[in-house]
């Protein structure tokens, strides 16, 4: 006999086999069961078993592990990572969104709005924005009360104050307050809807065009009435108009320049 070579019990590295890779069974990736010649797609996966779709429609659940088959090479099947809430690029108002920024310290300038309703759609679509900022928003009970508001508050270099009004026209009594306490440090603007609920587009509530209500008519009790609404309009406020806005382009134009406006001249 020929003397054993020290290398006799060595295994040529090309010889040993690889175990097959292990493949996440995510949604629509394809898969064949040899054993059973199965081709499908997965179309589900739970804790230990995955769900396959054939071309035909029929469903077929195996078990997660070996003896799967993926682009023609063994594979072992394994569940997919769970994934995390997908952090946002954009808020709200399709400004830059900033993960994980505090608010920031509130100005001394401030921002009104003509009632309750305006406060939380400048909120839902600016939120992000005013925090970053520092600005503060607080709803403005009439515009009636707007000059002694303005000089209560004393607005001055570094201390500015912006006011959102409610249908604010040539001519009407808003616009002549308006012009009272507009100022180097104070700004004034509005938009020409009779309420905030009418700065939602129409489509975004599922409705063809905002009713006309007669002058006269409680503007926001008409529209519910004319529509088949609730009577009551703090619900119909809260669940069929602003939980349906989700960015500012839900909302239209002339309510969008006019935020952006007084934000930028509080933040100036």
């Amino acid at each position: 006999m020929p003397p054993r070579s020290p290398y006799d019990d060595l295994v040529h590295p090309r010889t040993v086999k690889k175990p097959p890779p292990q493949v996440a069974a995510e949604r629509d990736l394809v898969v064949e069961d040899p054993s059973s010649g199965f081709v499908g797609a997965v179309v589900r996966c739970e804790k230990d078993v995955v769900h396959l779709e054939d071309r035909f429609g029929r469903v077929r659940a195996y078990p997660l592990g070996p003896g799967f088959w993926v682009d023609g090479r063994p594979v072992v099947l394994v569940r997919p990572t769970p994934k995390g809430p997908a952090t946002p690029t954009r808020s709200a108002s399709g400004s830059t969104y900033v993960a994980g920024a505090r608010a920031r310290v509130a100005r001394e300038g401030r921002i009104y709005v003509e009632g309750k309703h305006d406060a939380e759609l400048v909120e839902k679509v600016w939120g992000h924005d005013l925090r970053i900022e520092g600005v503060v928003v607080e709803p403005l009970h009439g515009v009636d009360d707007l000059p002694a508001i303005v000089r209560d508050f004393r607005p001055g270099q570094g201390r500015r104050l912006g006011v959102l009004v409610d249908h604010l026209v040539r001519g009407s009594k808003e616009s002549r307050i308006a012009e009272q306490v507009t100022g180097q440090h104070a700004l004034v603007v509005g938009h020409p809807f009779i309420d905030i609920w009418q700065a939602v587009k129409p489509s975004v509530v599922g409705i063809r065009a905002w009713p006309e209500v007669p002058r006269g008519e409680d503007w926001k009790t008409g529209v519910c009435r004319r529509l088949g609404w609730e009577d009551d309009t703090g619900y119909v406020w809260a669940q069929r108009i602003l939980a349906r806005v989700r960015t500012w382009t839900d909302l239209e134009p002339a309510l969008i320049g006019r935020v952006e406006e007084l934000i930028d001249f509080v933040t100036e």
